[in-house]
C-alpha cells in the first residue's frame, strides 16, 4: 500500500539539454516554439528507479518527501515518476501531492514572453504540461478514494483562476512552508478532519501597494497564525535522496526588502554548515554528483553582519565544508547582489580559489540587477547596494559595473534579471538600463569580456496580477531593454553555446549547441522586427550608453590600474 503519492509539475524534471537558461524555455507561448523544437531542447526527463520513482526529484518535493517519511512506513511515501503513476494510485492510496511554480503561465517570466509576443491567449508550454498532467493524475484516480492535494509557491495562480480548482478537480490547495505539518495535513485531508487550531480555510494576497490580506475560502488551506506563520529551523527535515541538479538549501528568505518581492517578507533562517553538509552527502552518495548547488536568495547574507556586511569568515566556512565532501569537484550559489563583489573583490577570489574556479569551471550566480536608473533602484530597492551607499560608494551603475569586473576576473558568470513596467517608471530609466547593457556588453577583464547574461521581465508583481490592474503593453523604451537584453544573449549564445552544452555525445552535442545558437539570433532578430514596428530607432540601442561615455572610460582606466 502507498498512502501518499507525491508528483512534481513536469516542467521541473526534465534536464534541459544541461545547458544554463533552457530551464526558461517552458515559459515561452506554444505558438511561437513549436512542439518538436520544444520537446527537442527539453530534454529528457529525469530517470525512473527500478521501482518506478523518481531517481532525482525537485528539492521542495524531497522536502515534503522527508516530512512524511519521518512520521510513515517507508513504502507508505513514493515520489513516482510520471510514466509510472499508474504503479502507485490504487483503491487504498489516501493522497496524491503536486508540487507546482507557474501552473497556469502567470510568473514574471512567462508573462514577459506573453507582453513580447502580444499573445492572444495564455498558452505558455508550462500550461499546457500541467493541464496534461493535472488530465493524468484524475485519470489515475477516478473510481478511487485519493484525494488531490496541490502545494508549492505556484498555488497563488490559482487564487486568481478559481475556477480551475473545480475544473481540475482538486480537493485541496496549501500554500505555505510544511516542512513540519505534512504529516498531519496528508493525514487529516485523507480523514477530511481539518483541525482548525493548526490550519485555516483560506489564503493569503497581496493587494496592489504589496499589502498582505486574507480571504476565506474552503478549497484552500494554510497555516494558522496560532500555531506559527513558518516552520522553525530545527523542525526542519533534511532530504533523505537525491534532489534536481543536486540543489541544496542553506538558507531562507532574504531581508534585503526590494518593494516588488515577496521573499523578502519571508523571515530570515540559517542552516547550520552541518546541516548544509549532511543533505548535500545525499546528493553526492545517492545521486552520484560531483557538484552541490547551493540555494538561498541571498548568498552573500548568509550570517551577515550588522548593514548587511558579508560575513566573510563563515562565507569561506561554508565553501571549504562543501569542497571537502568526497567527491564534490565544484559548487555555486543560486542567488546574490551585486554589491558584495563590487566591495569585496578579494572575498570573491578566495571563494573562487576554495571553489576551483577558473576557466573551465565558471562559477553561475543569478542577480537581481533589476534596473540601469539610479532613481528606480533608490524608489524600490535602496538596500540592495548594503553595505555600500550610492553617493558615497560611486553611483549605481558604477557599483554594478565593479561587480560584473571583479565576478568575471575571478571566473563568476552572474544571470542578470532586469525589469521593465515598474512603478513610476519613466522612457529615461529604461534608456539607462540600456546603457548599463551596452557597458557591460562591452567591457574586458585581463583581455577577456564580462560574462554574464540578462534577462529582461515585465514587472508583475503578485498584488498586480490579483488585482487584474496590470497591461501587458510595452512602449518603445520598454522594447529598447528587450532588444538590448537579447542583443547581448545573441552574442553569448554564438560564443559559448558550445562549450556550455554538457553532452558526451558528440552529435547531441553539436546539435544542441547549433540550435542555441540560431536560436539566441533569431530570438535577437525577431526583437528586432517587433522593436522596429513599434518605431524603435535600433541603431540608437546598439550605440547607447558606450563610446563617448567619459564615466564609463574612467571606469575602465581605473579597473586597468588596479
Amino acid at each position: 500500500m502507498v498512502k501518499y503519492v507525491l508528483l512534481s509539475d513536469n516542467t521541473l524534471i526534465y534536464d534541459y539539454r544541461n545547458f544554463p537558461l533552457l530551464d526558461f524555455l517552458p515559459s515561452a507561448p506554444s505558438n511561437t516554439i513549436p512542439s518538436s523544437i520544444y520537446k527537442f531542447l527539453r530534454g529528457k526527463p529525469m530517470p525512473a528507479t527500478k521501482t518506478g520513482e523518481l531517481k532525482y526529484a525537485p528539492y521542495a518535493l524531497r522536502k515534503i518527501e522527508a516530512a512524511l517519511l519521518g512520521a510513515n512506513k517507508p513504502g507508505d511515501v513514493v515520489v513516482a515518476h510520471p510514466d509510472y503513476l499508474d504503479k502507485f494510485v490504487k483503491d487504498d492510496t489516501e493522497v496524491i501531492g503536486i508540487s507546482t511554480m507557474d501552473p497556469f503561465g502567470l510568473g514574471p517570466t512567462t508573462m514577459s514572453y506573453y507582453a513580447l509576443f502580444k499573445t492572444p491567449e495564455m498558452n505558455a508550454w508550462v500550461k499546457k504540461e500541467w493541464e496534461e498532467l493535472i488530465q493524468k493524475v484524475n485519470a489515475a484516480r477516478k473510481g478511487k478514494k485519493a484525494k488531490l492535494l496541490v502545494g508549492g509557491p505556484g498555488v497563488w495562480e490559482y487564487t486568481l483562476l478559481r475556477e480551475e480548482v473545480e475544473r481540475g478537480n482538486i480537493d485541496y490547495l496549501f500554500q505555505g512552508e510544511a516542512d513540519d505539518v505534512a504529516p498531519l495535513l496528508f493525514q487529516q485531508i485523507a480523514e477530511d478532519s481539518i483541525d482548525k487550531n493548526m490550519f485555516i480555510h483560506g489564503y493569503s494576497s497581496f493587494d496592489e501597494t504589496f499589502h498582505r490580506y486574507s480571504k476565506n475560502d474552503e478549497k484552500f488551506l494554510s497555516r494558522n497564525g496560532a500555531a506559527g506563520l513558518y516552520p522553525a529551523l530545527d523542525a526542519i527535515p533534511n532530504i533523505v535522496k537525491p534532489s534536481v541538479k543536486s540543489l541544496n538549501e542553506i538558507m531562507r528568505g532574504c531581508g534585503i526588502g526590494c518593494d516588488f518581492c515577496e521573499v523578502t517578507l519571508r523571515p530570515l533562517r540559517y542552516y547550520p554548515i552541518e546541516k548544509i553538509v549532511e543533505e548535500i552527502k545525499v546528493n553526492i552518495q545517492l545521486g552520484g554528483f560531483d557538484y552541490a548547488w547551493i540555494h538561498t536568495d541571498e548568498f552573500f547574507a548568509y550570517r551577515h553582519l550588522q548593514n548587511y556586511v558579508p560575513n566573510e569568515e563563515v562565507l569561506k566556512d561554508l565553501f571549504r565544508a562543501i569542497m571537502a565532501i568526497p567527491g564534490v569537484r565544484r559548487t555555486n550559489p543560486t542567488h546574490g547582489r551585486i554589491s558584495i563583489p563590487s566591495a569585496y573583490p578579494d572575498l570573491i577570489r578566495q571563494l573562487s580559489e576554495i571553489g576551483r574556479a577558473g576557466p573551465n569551471n565558471w562559477i553561475g550566480i543569478q542577480v537581481g540587477l533589476e534596473t540601469g536608473s539610479e532613481r528606480l533602484a533608490a524608489m524600490h530597492m535602496p538596500a540592495k547596494t548594503l553595505p555600500l551607499r550610492v553617493g558615497v560608494d560611486g553611483s549605481w551603475q558604477e557599483i554594478v559595473w565593479r561587480g560584473v569586473y571583479n565576478l568575471t576576473k575571478y571566473f563568476w558568470r552572474p544571470a542578470f534579471t532586469v525589469q521593465v513596467g515598474q512603478t513610476g517608471e519613466t522612457d529615461e530609466d529604461n534608456w539607462d538600463t540600456v546603457a548599463i547593457i551596452n557597458r557591460l556588453s562591452n567591457s574586458f577583464v585581463d583581455g577577456r569580456p564580462f560574462e554574464f547574461t540578462v534577462t529582461p521581465l515585465y514587472n508583475m508583481p503578485l498584488g498586480r496580477i490579483k488585482a487584474k490592474t496590470f497591461t501587458a503593453e510595452l512602449t518603445p523604451s520598454m522594447l529598447a531593454v528587450y532588444y538590448a537584453a537579447y542583443r547581448h544573449l545573441a552574442k553569448m549564445a554564438m560564443r559559448d553555446a558550445r562549450k556550455e552544452t554538457k553532452s558526451r555525445n558528440l552529435v547531441v552535442k553539436a546539435g544542441v549547441s547549433s540550435l542555441i545558437s540560431l536560436g539566441g539570433l533569431v530570438m535577437y532578430k525577431t526583437i528586432e522586427h517587433i522593436a522596429k514596428k513599434a518605431g524603435l530607432d535600433v541603431e540608437k540601442v546598439k550605440s547607447y550608453g558606450v563610446g563617448s561615455n567619459t564615466h564609463f572610460e574612467s571606469w575602465q582606466m581605473v579597473a586597468k590600474e588596479n
